[in-house]
This record gives C-alpha cells, sequence and structure tokens, in this order.
C-alpha cells in the first residue's frame, strides 16, 4: 500500500511539472507590452490569449501566427476596440516585422497564418483572428523584413494571409486596401474548417486587373456567413468573393459590386479538393427581399450595424446548389444574383 501511494504521488508530481498555463498578453497604451513585436509569436502555447488594445495611431507592425490550440483551449488574437467601437489598425504600410520572427512569404500578407522557421508537424490549429482593422497590403507599400531590409509587398498580397491552418475563425474584422482583403490557400488539403464571420471586406483589389479580389479561399471546408464584402478599389478589376472549396457555404452575406460578387471555380489547386467528397456540395443562401439598389458605405455605421444585425440571424435552411465554373457576372443586387441563381441550375 506505502508503495502504491508513493507511485501515486510521484505521478501527480511530474503531471503537475508538465502543467501548461495559458496566458494572457497586453498590448497598448497604458499596458504591459507596447509593441505587437514583444509578444512571444513563436512560442505561443494553447489558451493563449493576445490582447491588441486600440490606439490614436495604427500599429505599423506585421507578424505571424503559427500555434497551435485545441478545441477548448484555442489560440486568440483580439482587437480591444476604443471608446466609440473603432477597431485596432495594423497597417502594412512601412511596416516592422520583428526580429525574432523567421517566416517565408513576407510579401504575400500583413499578418501571416501558417508555417515559419521553427516548424511544427501540423499546420496551425484552432487560431481565432477576432477586432482588427487589418490594411494596406499591395504595391507600391512596402515593409522592413525580419531581417530588417526594405521589401515591397506582391500584388496578391494580402491584409489577412492564410498560407495553412485548420479549424481557423476569422470574426468580426475589417480587410482592406490590399491586393486581397484574405486570401486562404489550401496547401495539399492541409487547411481545413475555415469560419469566415461578421467581418467587413472591401476597398482590395489592383487597378486593371483581374487577379486580386476581396477574397480568394481555397480549403476543405469553408463558411462565410454575416458579412460585408463591399466595392472593390477604384480602377480594380477583380472579383467579390473568390473561391475554390471543396465544401462551400456562403449563407447571410451582403455581398455588392466586382467584376462578380460570386465566383465559385474549379479547385484546380490540389487534387485533395477536387477528390474530397464534399466537392460539388456548395450552399448558397440568398435573400433577394432584402436587395437595395444603392451601394453602402463600407465604413459607415449603416455597415457595421448590418454586420450585427447578420450575427443575430438564424435560419436553419441553406439552399444547396451544384457547383458551377462560374456564378453570377456583372450582378448589381441581390434579386439579381438571386434570379441568375436560379436560372444557372
Amino acid at each position: 500500500m506505502i508503495r502504491q501511494n508513493l507511485s501515486a504521488a510521484i505521478l501527480v508530481s511530474l503531471l503537475c511539472c508538465h502543467t501548461v498555463f495559458a496566458a494572457d498578453y497586453h498590448i497598448g497604451p497604458g499596458q504591459p507590452l507596447s509593441r505587437i513585436a514583444d509578444v512571444p509569436w513563436n512560442d505561443l502555447q494553447a489558451g493563449d490569449h493576445v490582447f491588441i488594445h486600440w490606439q490614436s495611431t495604427p500599429y505599423r507592425e506585421k507578424w505571424i501566427v503559427s500555434g497551435l490550440g485545441t478545441a477548448a483551449q484555442p489560440i486568440v488574437v483580439s482587437g480591444v476596440p476604443g471608446p466609440t467601437g473603432q477597431l485596432p489598425v495594423i497597417d502594412g504600410r512601412d511596416a516592422q516585422t520583428p526580429r525574432n520572427i523567421s517566416y517565408w512569404n513576407e510579401s504575400r500578407g500583413v499578418l501571416k497564418i501558417g508555417g515559419d522557421l521553427n516548424p511544427n508537424e501540423v499546420p496551425p490549429t484552432y487560431i481565432v483572428i477576432e477586432n482588427l482593422d487589418i490594411r494596406s497590403g499591395r504595391p507600391p507599400y512596402g515593409f522592413a523584413d525580419d531581417h530588417g531590409s526594405d521589401q515591397n509587398y506582391a500584388s496578391n498580397a494580402a491584409a489577412l494571409y492564410v498560407e495553412v491552418a485548420q479549424h481557423l475563425t476569422i470574426r468580426n474584422c475589417i480587410l482592406r486596401d490590399s491586393g486581397n482583403g484574405l486570401f486562404i490557400g489550401v496547401n495539399g488539403g492541409r487547411t481545413q474548417d475555415i469560419l469566415i464571420e461578421g467581418n467587413r471586406i472591401y476597398d482590395n483589389g489592383i487597378e486593371g486587373s483581374i487577379y486580386q479580389h476581396n477574397t480568394y479561399t481555397s480549403a476543405l471546408g469553408i463558411i462565410y456567413q454575416n458579412n460585408y464584402l463591399g466595392p472593390l478599389r477604384d480602377g480594380a478589376e477583380g472579383n467579390n468573393l473568390k473561391d475554390r472549396s471543396a465544401g462551400l457555404v456562403v449563407r447571410y452575406n451582403w455581398i455588392e459590386s466586382g467584376n462578380r460578387q460570386l465566383d465559385l471555380v474549379d479547385g484546380e489547386d490540389s487534387a485533395a479538393v477536387v477528390d474530397h467528397a464534399d466537392y460539388g456540395k456548395t450552399f448558397v443562401r440568398c435573400q433577394p427581399w432584402r436587395a437595395k439598389r444603392r451601394l453602402v458605405d463600407p465604413s459607415s455605421r449603416e455597415a457595421a450595424l448590418f454586420s450585427r444585425r447578420a450575427l443575430r440571424q438564424r435560419e436553419n435552411k441553406v439552399g444547396i446548389r451544384t457547383r458551377r465554373p462560374v456564378i453570377g457576372s456583372q450582378v448589381r443586387s441581390s434579386n439579381e444574383l438571386a434570379k441568375l441563381l436560379r436560372s444557372a441550375w
């Protein structure tokens, strides 16, 4: 009996020694950390929560999130709004990359979710990005890389660049003034289970180019819901929502403007997409009774109210559609989009 009790005590002691406690990191005026670079991004653990507090000037920093959360303890990066609800601004223009972070494809985004030079065996997992205004990842803007050298953004850079991730939530963010507002790569089928919810994505694209969009995504399982997707930048000829995923759901969104409002094209990026059981199952929910033949100012209170109102709306039914090469062309209102969808199948 004594030996058994001693063994149990040793086991409990060993377990306690290996317990990892989640940490909170607060950045901003009057907070323990003054810069985003002060967070140990390479060492974030499950349950860690980074709070980026609003300040009157933008944070001109860019970085990568590559940690491993869990379903019960995700890694969360949250903006803390200002006194009138302003989201903290992450500005890619002249942004600085922390010297203690090493990763590739820096020219592809302001905030990257993906791999770094301290590789994990699995992709970044159970990550939440919320309440941030991320902007200005495009030419002719530049930044300082992790070696302090000046670089320029690529034309297909994104405000939020997801190289690879699983169980990722992007919620209540503003993504604007970039080549792509949001880019998500399928990465050979490793990018899975993405939720894009309650965001405002607008004012993206490159003048005279059809290749950059408000969103350009590919994953195994992706949901767009309760978002406002507004006009692209003046002169940009790209699409609004472009997707190549298996298992796509688009519901309860306000989508206006763009060469095509919805461009749901073939999954050419990876055989993992076209071979997936959910490829060809695309769910699009339209609400034609909400049609309005006018533009909504993306930065207006109306757009913000729409996002919040849509978050409260829940319906049990979504339309089931077979994937087609292209849906929508020069659609001017949600009513016209609904008519086009009905005629497409």
